[in-house]
């Protein structure tokens, strides 16, 4: 067996993997599982394609939410040589499934990329590095306004001036949320959109729907201003209140 062939089997007994991780989460809370299934090859190339469009200059990029490990993979083979890939997850046992997709990664083989995983929430991840990309698999719509509000001012400050954050929702899933909601979740729910919406309006760089997805998913990318000629950056204040 050549080692072409060993790789191919690992990746697949890892994708058949993210999918059982996937579908227990879900059977657990369907108010509270980021999805049902991993997302697509299309929601993954939708968040990671500022890292495409700033290549082939090497780069600092943060996942924080690994989840599975799809957009993990699909980061991993993405980045130009050079560059280093900070990888946050907080569940310990998402956390080990993605160092092992790490280790086994056949295009880390054959190119020099950093990549570090850490198990942590990323408003406790204690760095001084400032990143060009930031993806986020976290899923913010479930947690609670004033979490979402720190893990969006963290984002912010972590990013480089012009540097770019990407994050999704899954639109099935909060529909068929909608329907389970209590007047307390529907309350928690309108606020998060309020949270999100302001950071939308004052960074928005680009939205798009991934219709082929299971479920359907949306994709938003947020722009940090970049550093004017003044040394100032411009309309950076916007969505903090």
């Amino acid at each position: 067996m050549n080692d072409w062939t060993t790789s191919h089997e690992r990746v697949l007994a890892q994708r058949q993997a993210e999918g059982w991780m996937f579908l227990i989460d879900a059977a657990r809370d369907l108010r509270t599982a980021p999805a049902v299934t991993p997302g697509g090859n299309a929601l993954a190339r939708l968040l990671t394609g500022p890292v495409r469009a700033q290549a082939p200059r090497p780069l600092v990029v943060l996942l924080a939410g690994a989840g599975s490990g799809g957009v993990t993979r699909t980061l991993i083979s993405q980045l130009p040589r050079g560059s280093r890939l900070d990888i946050v997850e907080a569940d310990p046992h998402c956390a080990a499934h993605v160092r092992n997709l790490v280790a086994g990664h056949p295009r880390l083989a054959d190119r020099p990329v950093q990549v570090n995983v850490h198990q942590a929430s990323v408003e406790d991840l204690g760095t001084d590095e400032h990143y060009d990309v930031i993806v986020s698999g976290l899923p913010l719509t479930n947690l609670a306004p004033v979490q979402v509000e720190r893990i969006m001012a963290r984002y912010l400050e972590l990013l480089h001036p012009g540097g770019t954050l990407t994050f999704f929702a899954h639109l099935g899933m909060s529909r068929a949320r909608a329907l389970l909601a209590s007047k307390a979740e529907a309350r928690r729910r309108a606020a998060v959109h309020e949270v999100m919406a302001a950071y939308q309006r004052s960074y928005a760089g680009g939205r798009w729907t991934v219709w082929a997805n299971l479920p359907p998913a949306r994709v938003w990318h947020l722009r940090r201003p970049p550093v004017s000629s003044c040394g100032r950056q411009h309309a950076w204040d916007g969505a903090k209140r």
